[in-house]
């Protein structure tokens, strides 16, 4: 819309191009917050992995030492059994 003037059209497309860019500006803003919280998600999601990796070498592992006092266990005790024949 015209105002009539040349000054009025100039400062009228001005006002325009200022909101336009002030636009583009929060649309960058957000579109920057969205990537953000994408790279956070995934961090956190690597993290989670990571834990859950560590966890279960923990797992592994105890149970590793279980099965290894059981063997040990058995060892004794066949140890025994030979000393008690052998008396």
């Amino acid at each position: 819309m015209r105002t009539g003037t040349r000054t009025g059209t100039r400062e009228s497309e001005s006002e325009s191009e200022s909101e336009s860019e002030k636009e583009n500006e929060k649309k960058r803003e957000k579109e920057s917050e969205k990537e953000s919280e994408k790279e956070s998600e995934k961090e956190s999601e690597k993290e989670s992995e990571k834990e859950s990796e560590k966890e279960s070498e923990r797992e592994n592992e105890n149970k590793r030492d279980r099965e290894n006092e059981r063997e040990r266990e058995r060892e004794n005790e066949k140890t025994r059994e030979n000393e008690n024949q052998s008396e």
